[in-house]
């Protein structure tokens, strides 16, 4: 799970308020100034199964970009601009986790519901919103919203079956390979997904479930 952004970072305070007061030349200044604490960033945020399939420097650029995109809308009243361009580089990582590992994640949803009714559709939704909060609880538990009680939800479970959601749908591996990790069955491990998914599908209730 990704960990809090560090606002600590020191930067040139005129320099901050000016890009606070949307100067665009600024925030390309900003942007190079704080360039290595955001690359420790986004490298400790991705995961290892994702920086297989893409590079930090790649994020980095998809952030650049969305900064300079943003920027004359960018809300800056509670927060520093090194926050900001954090919470943008959550979304380009969940992006990339979307984009590379959405057909693993369709095949996962129909590998846990196995025998059950409803087959891909009785999961799926849930799955999407998970791995969000999975994959950017600061940005989940920021706002009152799906996302915040899901991710509350999942720290409800029992430490193997948060483990294996994690490694499931974060890492992407097959349900053999978490057996593996955990010590169980696969069978075990597919009971123990399917289980999981039903009991945050409960919490959520019918209404909280994403549309």
């Amino acid at each position: 799970m990704l960990g809090t952004c560090y606002t600590g970072v020191m930067s040139d305070t005129e320099l901050a308020e000016r890009v606070k007061q949307h100067d665009l030349a600024a925030l390309a200044d900003y942007l190079q100034e704080m360039r290595k604490p955001l690359l420790v960033y986004i490298e400790r945020q991705l995961g290892v199964a994702l920086r297989r399939k893409v590079e930090v420097d790649d994020i980095y650029q998809e952030v650049s970009v969305e900064a300079v995109r943003a920027l004359d809308q960018a809300e800056f009243e509670h927060r520093e601009p090194f926050s900001w361009l954090c919470q943008i580089a959550e979304q380009r990582i969940i992006d990339a986790h979307r984009r590379f590992f959405g057909a693993q994640k369709r095949d996962a949803a129909r590998e846990v519901a196995l025998g059950t009714p409803g087959g891909d559709s009785q999961h799926a939704a849930v799955i999407d919103l998970l791995v969000a909060s999975l994959t950017s609880p600061t940005q989940a538990l920021s706002r009152k919203g799906r996302e915040a009680r899901l991710y509350e939800a999942l720290a409800g479970l029992p430490a193997d079956q948060q483990e294996a959601l994690r490694l499931r749908y974060l890492e992407g591996l097959p349900s053999k390979d978490i057996a593996q990790r955990l010590g169980k069955s696969d069978g075990a491990i597919r009971v123990m997904l399917t289980r999981s998914l039903d009991r945050l599908q409960q919490i959520l209730g019918p209404d909280d479930a994403p549309r």
